[in-house]
């Protein structure tokens, strides 16, 4: 007969101060730790229109060198009302001694990409090592990625090289903490 199962002893935490200290290599991205909400825009020469979109992230550890990462996007209107769903993505960023970053990141598209890079001061530079897909996911075959601390927000870049497309930008946003 099994016994009934604990509670987890080792939940995440987005909250520093709450939970397991942080790993001393997390140092160069404690300023993520947090939940962070904002807006953003995209376009891509593929696309007929550019578009807006409303963002959530996540960034959590459990006391291990790494943050545990979930992003979910959806489409608004010119006036901000939500039209749908959009970009998802869920994940894990390695953070090592030298403060590079080695982050693995998966779709529910059938993408994933592994991506290397590095921390300086407020401002994480990566781009996609490789890039995985699925037999029917669409062509992606590289990224790159800007996150900056600033004025109290984040801004996110990112570039993409798609459908036969070259590396060009595609999505820039400004998130800022939530409090709940």
């Amino acid at each position: 007969m099994l016994e009934p199962a604990q509670e987890n002893p080792f939940p995440d935490s987005h909250v520093l101060g709450e939970g397991p200290e942080p790993h001393p290599q997390l140092q160069p991205v404690l300023g993520l730790i947090g939940r962070w909400h904002g807006r953003g825009s995209g376009e891509y020469p593929t696309l007929e229109h550019g578009f807006r979109y409303e963002q959530e992230i996540s960034f959590s550890h459990d006391g291990r060198p790494f943050l545990v990462y979930e992003s979910r996007a959806w489409l608004i209107d010119e006036s901000g009302t939500a039209v749908r769903p959009a970009g998802r993505e869920t994940g894990w960023w390695r953070i090592l001694p030298d403060a590079s970053v080695e982050v693995t990141l998966a779709h529910p598209t059938g993408i994933v990409e592994t991506y290397v890079g590095q921390v300086s001061g407020t401002e994480i530079e990566m781009a996609t090592d490789t890039v995985g897909l699925t037999p029917r996911a669409k062509e992606v075959t590289g990224m790159r990625r800007r996150y900056a601390l600033q004025d109290g927000g984040l801004t996110i870049v990112q570039e993409m090289a798609a459908v036969g497309q070259p590396m060009q930008h595609h999505l820039q946003a400004r998130l800022f903490p939530r409090k709940d």
